[in-house]
C-alpha cells in the first residue's frame, strides 16, 4: 500500500465506529497498521471487540485517502503527529483510558517535562483573577514548570501570555485543527508560544471549532498535567469540567478561594467545599502538596527588624514577603482582616516607610 505509517495512523482515527478503545484493540492485534488496512473483512470480524461492519475495505480505503490529504496539509503547516504507541507520546496522558489516539502538534514541545501543570479559569476574569494569574505565574516560573491551558479568553490566555513573557514553556490545547485559531485575537500569542512550547490538538487540519469539541479538549488539558489549578471560575463551565476530569484521572486539583459574593469565585469555592480541590493561596502551597522543590525561595523579612510593629502589622508584612506585590483585596483574603482593617494597617505601614502603594490599589514592600 502506498501510504506512510503516519497516514495510516491518521486514517485509523477517521474510521467510523472506531474510538480510542477499539483502536487500541487493533493496535495490539496487528504488528503494524499496514496489515490492518489490507486485512480481509471476514478476518477482522474474528477480532474480539471489533465489528467488521464498521470497517469495510471501502471505508478503510476512503479513510486512507482522506488521511493523505490531511498529512499533506499538516506538512504545509509545519506540523507533526504523535501517535499513542510512540515513545514520546505524553506519558501522563497515556495513563488516561480515553486518551486521544493521535495528537497533531506545532512548535518545540517537550512532551514529557519533569513538571507540568494546567491552569484554567473563567473567560470573564476579574481584576482579582488577573492579578492572581500574574503573581502565580511569576512564582511558578522560578521552578521551570511547563504550563498548559486552552487558549480561551480570560484566565487561559493570561496564563499563556505570562508564560511567554517569563520565557516559560507553555502548551495551548485547541478545540479545532491547527490550520485555524479560535479566538483569532490570540493568534500573536500562539505564534510566540511556538518558540518555547506550542499548540496541540486531536482534531485534524480543516476541522473548525464546534461546541462539542471543547469538552473533548478539556480532557487533554486535565490528563496531560500533573495538576490542574483553577484560578477563578463560575459555578458551571469548562473550568469545572476540566477540574472534574482531573479528579477522575486521579490528578491533584488546586483552587484559589475568593469573595463569596463574587459569581466567579463560586466554582472554586464549590470545588474546595466538596473536597475536589486543595485550597491554594500561593505557589508554595502547590509545591508543598506536590512535593516539588522550589528552585528559588522568596526572601524572608526578619521580624527583629520591625520591633515597633504590632502583631497585625507583622502579619501584613509576612504576607507581602510571599509576593512581589498584592492588591488590598488579596492581602485581606490571606490575612483574614476586613477591608477596613486591612486599609488601616496598610496606611500605618506606609507611614512607617515599610511598604509603598502602587497603581490599582496594589502594595509592595520597600
Amino acid at each position: 500500500m502506498n501510504f506512510t505509517p503516519t497516514q495510516q495512523q491518521i486514517a485509523l482515527t477517521f474510521l467510523s465506529g472506531i474510538g480510542s478503545r477499539r483502536a487500541r484493540v487493533i493496535i495490539r492485534h496487528f504488528n503494524d497498521l499496514n496489515e490492518f488496512f489490507s486485512e480481509k473483512k471476514l478476518n477482522l470480524a474474528k477480532i474480539p471487540g471489533i465489528q467488521a461492519d464498521f470497517i469495510s475495505h471501502k471505508q478503510r480505503m476512503l479513510a486512507l485517502e482522506a488521511a493523505k490529504k490531511v498529512d499533506d496539509a499538516l506538512q504545509q503547516l509545519g506540523g507533526e503527529t504523535v501517535f499513542f504507541t510512540e515513545a514520546h507520546y505524553p506519558r501522563r496522558l497515556k495513563q488516561c483510558a480515553d486518551a486521544p489516539l493521535l495528537l497533531y502538534a506545532k512548535g518545540k514541545i517537550d512532551w514529557n517535562p519533569e513538571k507540568i501543570i494546567s491552569i484554567v479559569g473563567t473567560r470573564n476574569a476579574s481584576d482579582y483573577g488577573k492579578q492572581l494569574t500574574e503573581e502565580f505565574m511569576q512564582e511558578i516560573a522560578k521552578t521551570g514548570t511547563t504550563v498548559v491551558s486552552g487558549m480561551a479568553y480570560g484566565i487561559d490566555i493570561l496564563a499563556h501570555k505570562a508564560a511567554v513573557k517569563l520565557q516559560l514553556p507553555t502548551i495551548g490545547v485547541l478545540g479545532h485543527g491547527l490550520d485555524t485559531l479560535y479566538p483569532s485575537a490570540h493568534r500573536k500569542t500562539a505564534q510566540q508560544m511556538i518558540e518555547n512550547g506550542g499548540l496541540i490538538t486531536e482534531f485534524a487540519p480543516g476541522m473548525k471549532p464546534e461546541p462539542a469539541y471543547f469538552p473533548m479538549r478539556n480532557r487533554i488539558v486535565a490528563g496531560i498535567a500533573d495538576a490542574t489549578i483553577v484560578i477563578e471560575s463560575g459555578i458551571k463551565g469548562g473550568s469545572l469540567i476540566t477540574a472534574n476530569l482531573a479528579n477522575d484521572y486521579n490528578r491533584d486539583v488546586f483552587a484559589f478561594p475568593g469573595d463569596v459574593t463574587r459569581p466567579y469565585s463560586a466554582g472554586c469555592l464549590k470545588l474546595i467545599q466538596q473536597n475536589k480541590a486543595h485550597l491554594i493561596t500561593n505557589t508554595a502551597d502547590l509545591l508543598e502538596v506536590m512535593s516539588w522543590k522550589d528552585a528559588e525561595k522568596p526572601n524572608t523579612v526578619q521580624r527583629n527588624l520591625f520591633v515597633d510593629l504590632t502583631t497585625d502589622e507583622e502579619r501584613i508584612i509576612e504576607t507581602l514577603t510571599t509576593k512581589k506585590e498584592m492588591t488590598i483585596d488579596v492581602i485581606g483574603y490571606l490575612t483574614t482582616f476586613t477591608v477596613g482593617q486591612t486599609a488601616a494597617l496598610l496606611l500605618n505601614l506606609e507611614f512607617k516607610g515599610l511598604i509603598k502603594s502602587l497603581p490599582g490599589k496594589r502594595y509592595a514592600l520597600i
